[in-house]
């Protein structure tokens, strides 16, 4: 059995976060740039479609198992949107400051006790490219949208993710903090026990 497993993500940021993550697998988990997988197009609806085409494509083109996340931000103030697009709220080539100003203008009118937000992550494992059951886990991290940018760690949405409870951002966590509240944590813990069973590999 091998011990290596592809993570299906050219994203810097979420590669780092995950890899760390996957610390108790025990298994070298390598990013798909080391294996020049092409990025594939996210031609799904949903987190849980997006996730299986990420993994698949990663473990076909690799011949190893592959984790793939998808994950976004969803507002409630703005119907569940950017979801699924939230890599690419404003425009196919946006960077995380252009998705994140582009979210700050559709909330301007909208009061800080109705920016409620959640982030989501789903994360699938598959053996094989041809894997009939994948394991399917999701995570979820609660907060509000923030008024304006704070903090300067983690990506994506991390600077106007506002925890309250912390009167913080996610962007003004340590790493260990986020990791330890995230909802890609959240999902990635569900997962190491699912795969731990998958593949009989006792860890303590």
């Amino acid at each position: 059995m091998t011990n290596k497993i592809v993570l299906a993500s050219g994203n810097k940021g979420k590669v780092t976060e995950l890899a760390e993550l996957l610390g108790p697998l025990d298994f070298d988990v390598l990013p798909q740039s080391e294996f020049a997988v092409p990025e594939v197009a996210e031609s799904g609806t949903t987190f849980v479609e997006n996730a299986i085409i990420k993994a698949r494509h990663a473990a076909l083109i690799t011949g190893l198992p592959a984790i793939a996340d998808d994950s976004g931000l969803a507002v409630d103030a703005l119907g569940g949107a950017p979801g699924v697009y939230s890599a690419r709220f404003a425009g196919l080539q946006a960077t995380d400051r252009d998705n994140i100003d582009k979210l700050l203008i559709e909330l301007k009118d909208v009061p800080q006790q109705q920016r409620q937000a959640r982030f989501l992550c789903v994360l699938v494992f598959m053996q094989s490219a041809d894997d009939p059951t994948p394991i399917i886990c999701q995570g979820e991290w609660h907060g509000e949208i923030s008024l304006d940018i704070k903090g300067e760690n983690g990506f994506g949405y991390d600077p106007v993710f506002w925890l309250a409870d912390l009167n913080r951002s996610s962007a003004q966590l340590i790493p260990e903090e986020k990791n330890a509240l995230s909802h890609r944590a959240k999902a990635i813990k569900l997962l190491v026990e699912q795969v731990k069973q998958r593949l009989g590999h006792d860890i303590d």
